[in-house]
């Protein structure tokens, strides 16, 4: 008996009719968070007397936690179940929340990032492969449509509502990490209450990195797109409201959070429609909307247009949201079966490691050349980057009916 009901539970995971909404709402929830310090790092500037380069340090040591999340414990959902890492993460956006509640010094702002980090990286990996398993058959296609638009949703409803909040309510500093409190409390409810959809049929150990031969030209060409592309969602997510402050001259935090939140909201939306083109079109589509999102950023920059801010955000959401889902589905078709889990995982360490290493290089550049030149610079630098990936993918296709 037990061991029928085992095998039942490998080929008919468990589901209800609510687990796939449950689930969508705490991965949202979740990611609220990570982002929903953006529009607060001027506050926190002025009152800790730091520079736009320790803002940038600050945000991209959230990276840290999330690639420390999937590379440790990356494979642990598959022994354990979907459910208690799902907790875990959810444990580490609460402490999160508990210590930007009380930060005082840089230092802990530092510790705070790094436990957002872990709560993303986390549910990241875990939340999308549990909410693929909860969706009832008719419904298996959209699954993954749904679990990017909780991701990319939550990311962008973070600064949104921290922006609005830190602007026009009292205490700016702590009621968003209240009602990110209150949201995770919610999202705790849901895991509990959605189905566990893991067979538990894996082990525990730490997630291998490589690339197959086989694999390695279109990873190196997709990866570098993703990278691309996340610099960008980087850029905006720790650099905007100091564009928006310092190069505009708007004060508006909530303007600030807006800014920062079009990027992810451009991503969300044109992955939801990017599935249907093929994956080698789609990265070159994806770079090729980066080249035009970047130019417009520079423009934007040197006419100090927030419109124009606004709309090089949206668009270069878009570029990077349709060259990073579909770079992932070019290099999954060129990876064996057995190896994909291994390829993932380095194809999402490059794009985590281009969301913190190119912001704090502009925070270097603009200590030394003023925000706005480095701004410019760093668009120029992506712009370059995405046509040269646009030309490499090019050429494949052209190469590709002689293999």
């Amino acid at each position: 008996m037990t061991q029928t009901r085992q095998v039942l539970d490998v080929t008919n995971p468990p589901r209800n009719r609510f687990g796939i909404a449950l689930l969508g709402y705490a991965f949202a929830a979740i990611m609220v968070g990570t982002t929903m310090p953006t529009p607060m790092y001027a506050l926190y500037a002025e009152r800790m007397h730091f520079s736009v380069l320790t803002t940038t340090v600050i945000y991209a040591t959230y990276v840290v936690g999330v690639l420390a999340a999937l590379l440790l414990f990356g494979r642990w959902s598959d022994a354990i179940g979907r459910r208690p890492v799902l907790l875990a993460g959810a444990a580490s956006a609460l402490a999160s929340a508990a210590v930007f509640l009380v930060a005082d010094s840089i230092p802990v702002l530092l510790i705070a990032r790094v436990l957002s980090g872990l709560s993303a990286g986390v549910f990241t990996g875990t939340a999308t492969a549990a909410i693929i398993e909860a969706a009832p058959p008719a419904w298996r296609g959209r699954a993954a449509a749904i679990a990017t638009v909780a991701n990319m949703g939550g990311l962008g409803l973070g600064p949104l509502v921290a922006g609005v909040l830190v602007q026009y309510a009292p205490h700016p500093l702590q009621l968003s990490f209240l009602v990110h409190i209150a949201l995770t409390v919610l999202a705790v409810v849901a895991v509990l209450a959605a189905p566990e959809t893991s067979a538990r049929a894996g082990r525990i150990g730490v997630q291998r990195l490589s690339v197959p031969p086989q694999t390695r030209a279109v990873f190196a060409v997709a990866s570098t797109a993703a990278f691309a592309g996340f610099a960008v969602t980087g850029l905006f997510a720790a650099v905007a409201p100091s564009f928006v402050s310092g190069l505009l001259g708007i004060d508006n935090l909530a303007v600030a959070g807006a800014a920062a939140s079009v990027v992810f909201a451009g991503s969300a939306g044109a992955q939801l429609f990017a599935g249907r083109i093929p994956p080698a079109r789609a990265v070159a589509l994806g770079c090729a909307i980066l080249v035009v999102a970047m130019l417009m950023l520079a423009v934007s920059l040197h006419a100090a247009s927030l419109p124009w801010l606004i709309v090089s955000a949206v668009i270069a959401g878009a570029g990077q949201g349709i060259s990073f889902a579909r770079g992932l589905a070019a290099v999954s078709e060129r990876t064996p079966a057995e190896r994909r889990a291994e390829v993932s995982s380095t194809y999402f360490v490059v794009a985590y490691v281009a969301i913190s290493i190119p912001v704090i290089g502009v925070g270097l550049a603009a200590q030394t050349w003023g925000l706005k030149t480095a701004g410019e610079t760093f668009s120029i630098a992506v712009a370059v980057l995405s046509a040269l990936c646009l030309v490499a993918v090019l050429l494949q296709e052209r190469r590709q009916p002689q293999n």
